[in-house]
């Protein structure tokens, strides 16, 4: 895979021309092109523990509301007084409720479960990172560390230089002014000056060739780390995409489910008939096939006359008929009916005999 990430900062892009003098690369220690790089895979594995989060809460309201669909589909009456097909109907409506609240907690298992390969995923990669990185952290700590000696030996150097001039002004301003022993002493400060600019000039010479050194192992080692940190980020970025998508995939999933359950509902509803459940409640529930009879009007005191005939009239069982009562006409003087009793009037005696029209006892009276 052609490298992407391999675009230098300043100091980065120097690198891939020719190895410039020291004093044009201030920024041979800056490590902000490097930094941005891992600010970066720091932000996409914080993007993916987000994502996990949002997986693990979307399980956890998944399974909260498949529990509440089951405790309410087995809990709660819906119903339960119907008849015939509508009652059917409303027991598969609550069989496929209670469905739909297992689904949703298989659901919410299954989000678990992503969460669970997200979060291996990212500590995985995090592992991975961590090794480039100590690896990286090492060459920087030994880069700047030679660069520092080497910005050291430059100025010992340096010194070194203007100390020979120095020297050499100054066997010129004394040539003619000193004495032999001074002027001998005027050539050894000289020599010994050409001495010690000669040693730190080779201090130097043998830093900067170990910094180039140091310098060309860090630009391999940066351009591998650049194309392991590409590599890593294609790949992260693939499983978050694919994540995603999976992720969609089983919302869409959890739809299909439902519906097929509703539409299983749907399929007893077709078949639940009005005039089945009707004659069903007029089958379980009938009183009867006659309608009653009319009320009438009844007058109080013909019913009162009707129920004392009637009591008069009827014979106590066990016992022989009563005889019937006369009834006194005008012409008869020896009977005579009061109130439904007769009395019975013996002229010869001064006695009478009292019936009851309810009962053979009777008393006699003077």
């Amino acid at each position: 895979m052609e490298l992407i990430w391999n675009t230098f900062c300043p100091v980065e892009r120097a690198f891939l021309r020719e190895p410039a003098p020291l004093k044009e690369t201030p920024d041979l220690i800056n490590t902000a092109g490097y930094d941005s790089i891992i600010q970066h895979l720091n932000d996409g594995r914080k993007n993916c523990k987000e994502f996990e989060d949002f997986l693990k809460e979307r399980a956890s309201i998944e399974e909260r509301y498949g529990k509440e669909l089951i405790n309410l589909s087995r809990k709660k009456p819906c119903g339960q007084m119907e008849l015939n097909t509508l009652r059917k109907a409303l027991e598969v409506f609550k069989q496929q409720v209670d469905s739909v609240g297992q689904s949703h907690i298989q659901l919410a298992q299954t989000l678990r479960e992503e969460a669970k390969k997200m979060e291996d995923f990212r500590e995985k990669q995090k592992l991975h990172r961590k090794k480039m990185e100590l690896i990286m952290d090492a060459i920087h700590k030994n880069r700047n560390l030679q660069y520092k000696k080497t910005l050291e030996a430059k100025r010992l150097y340096e010194q070194r230089c203007r100390d020979k001039d120095e020297a050499e002004q100054a066997v010129h301003r004394s040539a003619n002014l000193v004495t032999q022993k001074q002027q001998e002493k005027l050539f050894v400060k000289l020599a010994q000056a050409k001495t010690a600019l000669e040693d730190s000039d080779r201090v130097y010479q043998t830093n900067i060739g170990t910094l180039e050194k140091i310098r060309e192992e860090w630009q391999n080692e940066h351009i591998k780390a650049c194309e392991f940190f590409e590599n890593q980020e294609c790949e992260r970025i693939n499983y978050f995409r694919n994540a995603l998508w999976l992720h969609v995939n089983q919302l869409s999933q959890e739809c299909v489910k439902n519906d097929e359950s509703y539409e299983e509902i749907r399929k007893v509803l077709e078949h639940c008939s009005i005039e089945k459940d009707i004659e069903s409640f007029v089958i379980l529930r009938k009183t009867g096939s006659v309608p009653p009879t009319p009320v009438v009007y009844e007058n109080y005191y013909n019913s009162q006359k009707s129920a004392v005939s009637g009591r008069s009239q009827a014979p106590a069982p066990g016992r022989r008929p009563q005889m019937p009562i006369p009834s006194s006409g005008p012409l008869d003087p020896e009977y005579a009916s009061i109130d439904g009793y007769s009395l019975l009037h013996y002229p010869y005696s001064g006695q009478c005999k009292l019936f009851s029209s309810e009962s053979e006892t009777f008393g006699v009276g003077g």
